[in-house]
């Protein structure tokens, strides 16, 4: 079974096993008999057969005793490790909770209709013995009418969990705090490892990304060793902690703006042993004091990082620069022309390209942007069209933060994940390196 709590003791009624089949067919007859649990033989070589209700009528037993099998004997029990029947187990969670809710619903004497079975949950996030569900069930006004609690217990109960919470809209203020609601149980906090990782948050106040799982196992294997990173969207920890524990990273400064996830990510790095190698930088990181630093900075900020562009190049060492990882969704509609970073915001200043003449160590002259060859071999033009785009932009914003020409090039496109139809979840690893001026 998927529960992880203790297991409900089910009522059932007791009888001689020559007699079983007559009492299963009368209980199925009457809606009594339940076929979530299996039929059982007692150690005495009684036949148990479980029951929906908490109790049996005495005119049922009475029933069973004279008509039904007459010369039956009939006494109630209750199976504290009732056993899930073979039914009840090939069935989805998203089947058993709508047998479950819909006899909860007619036990209180309410008509089960087609817009309360709509109504119910389609999906749902599972965090250890929470589920947290989405915002777009349980919304129909006769929901209001029934002892919500023991709805709560019961939806918790199909889907093998101990607590429940329902989510709403993610918070439009910048900090993208969910807003979530505790239906079931005294608090949020939840546990997940990724690749040795504990994260722990609390559910209600943060966001858990299980999408990000690929980019996390990537960076977890970068070569970071001796580095100083600064991560600017640490939130929990999801790629702050695999850069300390995985690959190598001697120290990170962790930017995050939400009090929330800060509480969260300070917890996280205790848990796995590397808080010494992290300093936690708490507000807005366009306000970040911190310059000639980072020999990495990760912009794990989506849909676009395009406003923490200006301080990732000002933390980027001034002698030998460093990698830039970029976050960003991108359109592929077909037919769509490729837009490039900020062409969406037409009053957003743009800084100039540069006016020097770098060259490469081919010899040709740039105006400081190389692209590289590593664009994946699965990139889309879009996100090929996008890169060159990024890369120029930060080409510009380095010769500005910095006073002299940089060199750029595109290491890699890699893809994260699919964020809706036609947007793609991308990061651009971006080498950006100082160079002289050549007379």
């Amino acid at each position: 079974m998927e529960r992880d709590g203790a297991k409900p003791a089910v009522v059932a009624v007791v009888t001689e096993p020559r007699f079983t089949q007559r009492y299963r067919d009368y209980l199925e007859k009457q809606k009594l008999l339940d076929r979530q649990h299996r039929v059982e033989k007692l150690r005495d070589g009684m036949v148990a057969l479980p029951l929906l209700a908490e109790s049996l009528p005495e005119q049922h037993l009475q029933e069973l005793r004279d008509r039904v099998a007459p010369g039956s004997s009939c006494v109630l029990t209750r199976l504290p490790g009732a056993l899930p029947s073979k039914q009840a187990r090939v069935r989805s969670p998203a089947q058993r909770l709508r047998l479950e809710v819909r006899r909860w619903v007619e036990d209180r004497g309410l008509t089960w209709s087609a817009q309360l079975e709509a109504d119910l949950p389609r999906s749902w996030q599972r965090h250890g013995d929470l589920v947290l569900l989405s915002e777009d069930c349980f919304r129909a006004e006769q929901w209001k009418s029934l002892q919500l609690p023991g709805l709560w217990e019961t939806v918790a109960s199909a889907l093998g969990v101990q607590r429940l919470a329902k989510r709403g809209r993610v918070s439009p203020n910048g900090t993208r705090a969910p807003s979530v609601t505790l239906l079931l149980g005294e608090h949020g906090w939840v546990e997940h490892v990724d690749n040795g990782i504990r994260y722990k948050l609390d559910v209600t106040q943060c966001m858990f990304s299980f999408g990000n799982i690929t980019e996390k196992l990537r960076v977890a294997s970068l070569p970071c060793a001796g580095e100083v990173l600064v991560d600017l969207y640490a939130g929990i920890g999801y790629f702050t902690l695999p850069f300390l524990v995985h690959a190598g990273a001697a120290f990170v400064h962790a930017c995050e703006w939400n009090p929330q996830a800060v509480v969260a990510l300070r917890h996280n790095l205790e848990l796995n042993g590397v808080a010494d190698r992290c300093q936690i930088h708490f507000g807005d990181n366009r306000k970040l004091k911190l310059s000639d630093t980072a020999d990495r900075v990760n912009l794990g900020l989506i849909p676009s990082s395009e406003e923490g562009w200006p301080v990732a190049c000002q933390v980027l060492r001034k002698d030998v620069g460093g990698i830039l990882h970029i976050h960003q969704n991108v359109e592929s509609f077909p037919g769509k022309k490729p837009q490039p970073p900020g062409s969406s915001d037409s009053g957003k200043e743009h800084w100039p390209p540069p006016q020097n003449i770098i060259p490469d160590k081919r010899g040709n002259g740039t105006t400081g942007n190389v692209r590289g060859d590593m664009l994946s071999a699965a990139s889309k033009p879009e996100w090929q069209s996008w890169a060159e785009s990024a890369e120029t932009q930060i080409a510009s914003l380095l010769h500005q933060v910095h006073g002299k020409p940089w060199r750029t090039r595109i290491l890699h496109v890699h893809p994260v994940k699919s964020y809706a139809p036609h947007v793609d979840h991308i990061v651009l690893d971006l080498e950006c390196r100082p160079c002289p001026l050549i007379g």
